[in-house]
């Protein structure tokens, strides 16, 4: 059965696929402009912190694939700051917590995207920063049309901002209301902001010079001055109900940097796919594509019970290990070697039978039981939290709560340049305005433990595990292609999927992202308050009802969400002859993908 939509995109000039229309156009332009993958995807990100700013900003994170054409593999651009020096369990236990909140000044973290950016221009850019940066100043200082979702994030949280956080509310509450669907919504804070560091940055000569002095003028100057000074005096409201003050520092700041990283990696008949390591969940993607190795996933109707059972129970043993045993690799001994090993996924295979598994099962490492142990101590704990899977991070507007989401971008330009980030953090949702910068903090060290000894515990300098997770691969025939998702812990169920599709089922890019999707929540939640959703499995009612009902049989509790509800993909495709493919999501009718 196809489900057949819109007919991919294709090219030979460039391609950009993003959450956003604006963003999409944006990066166009900046390909047209002589620009490179990299300067697009720069270019589509700022951009998308202004028309996006419920779902990312700058003061967020981010994680960054990019492959160059004259290499043979791609990087990792580490866009995850690390936890304060002051961030120590003891003062968060001290605080009366026992998991850090979902907003507020504790769960933030260093502020890493901008400098993932920085990163990527340097090392693979061609424009100035001022060509990269100025389509965004613009849509900031003259305004955008405001989408419906933000503006009902806003308008929801109105209250709260004015009772709470007073700085949101003078920048999200322009003349004391809401700002309504498609009106003309501007952030002159902003873009005085991205000007005045424009103006420091271009006080040197030299186009790396300049980027590096817009680094010395956030992570030492100007901007972390105004965090520093802001957070020194606030005590916010958070997630949990208390005001608290937060631990962040400029000295923090000041000593950070993004580092270029060497991904981890698998093949899967006749594919390399690269993640970033285990500070994000990226691995798991390659985990499960080790357990399906040896089956005929072909054989299987993609919109099928067998199909959709067998990704199911792979997800929850990845997600089990997931939980057990990823951290930051220079903060934690994490087993990649033994979990991404073909003997591993052998074995975890053998754990797969008919019907849907209702616990939970990390696999066995040498050396490392106690950490299995205390991972099925944390669910026996937290089980009953209460929140939705995804919490923090919504995976889509019928499941969300009001703490924020993410956006993703892929782009490959005419040379053969790719770039897949997902940047994400920093939500209008997750912490009050910064005076004089115009968006908040980000909260991503929720998803750090209060427990001491386990490779995510809560540690100065450390990275919290994250969700963010874009993907790179190489096909057998020299293809690249490189795809995401927002989405939490749902994005790499959704990529699974798409490129299972893809591969085995001969969908092209579009096909595979408008195919059905589902997702299990079967699995801790890597939000605040890290609940557990049992046996749970969200499909969309487009697959056949003989499907639903199978899935019920075997044991799958069973959502039907609404047709065209599920996941918010995005893929980019360039074949050895130079012939361009994109696609984008129709889901939310947000997405776009735009090329020639």
């Amino acid at each position: 059965m196809r489900f057949t939509t819109r007919p991919e995109l294709s090219g030979t000039f460039g391609m950009v696929a993003s959450t956003h229309w604006i963003g999409s156009a944006v990066g166009m332009k900046i390909l047209e402009a002589g620009g490179t993958a990299a300067d697009a995807a720069a270019a589509t990100g700022f951009a998308l912190n202004v028309v996006e700013p419920h779902l990312n900003g700058p003061l967020g994170d981010m994680t960054l694939l990019v492959r160059g054409t004259d290499s043979e593999a791609p990087v990792v651009i580490c866009g995850q700051g690390v936890a304060p020096a002051a961030a120590t369990i003891a003062h968060y236990r001290a605080e009366g917590l026992e998991l850090i909140p979902g907003s507020g000044l504790l769960a933030a973290t260093v502020p890493g995207a901008f400098g993932a950016w920085m990163a990527l221009l340097r090392d693979h850019g061609r424009l100035s920063l001022r060509e990269v940066l100025e389509p965004a100043i613009h849509y900031a200082e003259a305004g955008h049309p405001m989408l419906g979702s933000a503006a009902a994030a806003i308008s929801g949280l109105a209250d709260f901002f004015r009772a709470e956080w007073p700085t949101s509310a003078e920048t999200w509450l322009p003349g004391g209301a809401a700002p309504k669907a498609g009106e003309l919504f501007r952030n002159p804070a902003l873009a005085d902001f991205w000007k005045r560091l424009l103006r420091e940055a271009e006080a040197v000569e030299g186009r790396e010079a300049q980027i590096e002095a817009a680094q010395r003028a956030f992570y030492e100057g100007f901007v972390a001055e105004a965090i520093d000074a802001y957070l020194r005096d606030a005590c916010v409201m958070d997630a949990a109900g208390e005001r608290r003050k937060g631990v962040l520092t400029g000295q923090d700041i000041a000593g950070w940097r993004a580092e270029v990283e060497t991904p981890v990696s698998t093949g899967y008949h006749g594919w390399t796919i690269w993640k970033a390591g285990p500070w994000s969940q990226g691995p798991m993607l390659l985990q499960c594509l080790n357990t399906l190795a040896d089956d005929d996933v072909g054989a299987l109707d993609p919109v099928g019970p067998d199909f959709v059972h067998l990704v199911t129970e792979t997800l929850k043993l990845g997600f089990d290990d997931r939980e057990a045993y990823y951290g930051d690799p220079a903060k934690a001994d994490v087993p990649l070697d033994r979990l991404l090993s073909v003997q591993y996924g052998v074995e975890r295979r053998a754990l797969i039978g008919g019907q849907a598994a209702a616990h939970h099962r990390p696999g066995a490492v040498p050396g490392q039981e106690g950490l299995a142990a205390a991972y099925l101590d944390r669910l026996a704990r937290d089980s009953d939290a209460g929140a939705a899977v995804g919490a923090g991070e919504p995976t889509m507007a019928h499941l969300s709560d009001r703490r924020g989401d993410t956006v993703h971008i892929d782009v490959i330009d005419r040379w053969g340049n790719v770039v897949s980030t997902t940047p994400s953090g920093g939500w209008l949702q997750s912490n009050p305005v910064i005076p004089g910068l115009g968006v908040p903090l980000g909260t991503r060290g929720q998803m750090f433990w209060l427990d001491e000894g386990l490779p995510n515990s809560l540690a100065p300098g450390r990275r919290p595990r994250t969700t963010l997770t874009p993907s790179m691969a190489l096909g057998p025939d020299g293809s690249w292609m490189a795809f995401g998702t927002p989405g939490g812990d749902q994005q790499e169920q959704w990529q699974l999927s798409f490129f299972l599709r893809h591969l085995h089922h001969g969908m092209n890019l579009q096909e595979a992202i408008d195919a059905p999707l589902f997702h299990t929540g079967h699995l801790q939640s890597s939000f605040y308050p890290r609940g557990v959703q049992t046996g749970q499995l969200i499909a969309e009612s487009r697959f056949p009802g003989e499907t639903l009902a199978e899935l019920r049989a075997r044991g799958h509790v069973v959502t039907a969400a609404e047709p065209w509800a599920v996941g918010r993909l995005t893929a980019a495709l360039r074949r050895p002859n130079g012939q361009l493919y994109a696609g984008a999501t129709a889901r939310l009718m947000q997405a776009y993908a735009v090329g020639r």
